[in-house]
């Protein structure tokens, strides 16, 4: 009994004696942890794929990536370590402290107490090798896999920074983010070729329709805005459009992501081009300051020599031309064109690219189109015989027309005229009993 209440004693004093226990670590990501300015041995734990292994009598290196940074964060481990499931490719989890570096390459690295490998990688079998740049035409083979390579994965990042930067500036300019529907029985200004739906059952019942009316993928979601733009002075969507186009080029995709706005009560094209101007810069600002390493990557090896371009755009203000100026322009080049220039005539890539570096490789804004080229919405200039629209398209270096918009036509009997010239003064009063059934997505 004497003894075991010594023992009883003795175990409570050891349990009211602070015990030494390590913090848990905190889960950080790859680029967070490289963005540690002053590391002092904060336990972390990251999450991620082995880029690198090398391993030294009696230290092992690894490089971890997670996809969040172009850089890898370096992990330093004791070579007891290592084992054959730290290869290229294994996921792993590595606890430890980070420290500063002791090389110049990097801020901090990664002392290691844990390593735990939660996925085996059979390195040599894995079609992505360490160190190889592979062509896109062999990356496309394994699309599952590609996205782990530098290329694909600073496009990516590159792409998600634009899409936060688009709806951040929307945001805060005081814009409402409209869901248009991705279904829908408008053919927006026969913008293209159109993808139908259809379920699978109506093979067997060909004559039925789903939604008793055809339908499509949306080809553009501004009708569906402009109902909108009656309630909410600003609104605007930035989702996926479909054109049903059997084309091979670059310019012509089936799926893609549009940016779409509508303004209420704007009453001169200065102040539409003022908000195009201001979305492409904020947006490449962004994109330039919050990933530098993937833009410097983009454009060593994808676009060599287009940072320069971007950035002598962004010291600019944009130009604005008109369309008469325009094909003026072109009919004094020097340049052969595939398309002659002419009045009338709808400017081509060729043409758009040649004005832009015309006008010194600065943005340009062409202004008020030829009525005939624009559709029957856009506001009347009445400027005599020419006859032009208020329409606007911005074009950029190396690519041509970027944005589009103009002003809408306002004054009823105007709209009258054009539905009537045109032959769709019927169609549009069908457009006015269908307004409920065309917004359901």
């Amino acid at each position: 009994m004497f003894g075991a209440r010594c023992l009883l004693r003795a175990l409570r004093s050891c349990s009211s004696a602070p015990c030494p226990r390590h913090r848990p670590a905190a889960r950080v990501s790859v680029r967070g942890a490289l963005g540690v300015q002053s590391a002092n041995g904060e336990r972390v734990k990251v999450q991620g794929w082995i880029r690198s292994i090398r391993s030294q009598k009696e230290v092992l290196f690894l490089h971890v990536n997670d996809g969040s940074s172009l850089e890898s964060l370096q992990v330093v481990a004791d070579s007891s370590f290592d084992s054959r499931e730290l290869a290229f490719g294994s996921s792993v989890e590595v606890q430890g402290q980070l420290v500063k570096s002791p090389s110049k390459k990097q801020n901090v690295e990664l002392k290691a107490e844990k390593i735990e490998v939660v996925g085996n990688c059979d390195a040599k079998a894995f079609p992505v090798k360490y160190k190889e740049r592979h062509p896109l035409e062999y990356l496309r083979q394994y699309p599952h896999l590609r996205c782990r390579t530098n290329v694909l994965g600073s496009v990516l990042r590159v792409r998600s920074e634009a899409t936060a930067a688009i709806h951040s500036f929307f945001k805060d300019s005081g814009f409402v983010h409209i869901h248009t529907p991705v279904i829908t029985s408008n053919d927006c200004e026969g913008a293209g070729e159109l993808f139908q739906v259809e379920p699978s059952s109506k093979i067997k019942v060909p004559e039925e329709n789903f939604f008793n009316i055809p339908v499509f993928l949306t080809v553009s979601g501004q009708l569906h805005l402009e109902v909108m733009s009656g309630a909410f002075t600003q609104v605007f969507t930035f989702g996926p459009t479909f054109r049903a186009e059997n084309s091979q080029s670059r310019r012509h995709l089936a799926e893609f992501y549009m940016v779409e706005a509508e303004i209420s009560f704007l009453e001169s094209l200065q102040d539409l081009m003022q908000v195009m101007e201001s979305l492409f810069k904020t947006t490449a600002m962004t994109v330039l300051s919050n990933c530098p390493k993937d833009v410097e990557l983009c454009h060593k090896f994808i676009a060599p020599g287009q940072k320069d371009r971007l950035e002598h755009m962004l010291k600019n203000n944009f130009l604005v031309i008109s369309y008469t100026e325009a094909v003026e322009i072109l009919k004094q080049a020097s340049q052969n064109f595939t398309f002659t220039p002419e009045w009338g005539a709808d400017l081509h890539t060729e043409h758009e690219k040649y004005l832009v570096k015309h006008c010194g490789d600065i943005p340009v804004f062409v202004i008020n189109y030829p009525l005939a080229l624009k559709p029957f919405y856009m506001r009347d200039n009445e400027d005599g015989p020419q006859h032009t629209v208020a329409a606007v398209d911005l074009l950029v270096p190396g690519v041509g027309e970027l944005f589009g918009g103009s002003l809408r036509e306002e004054r009823y009997h105007f709209l009258e005229q054009r539905l009537a010239r045109l032959g769709l003064t019927e169609a549009y009063q069908c457009w006015n009993l269908l307004p409920v059934v065309i917004m359901v997505p």
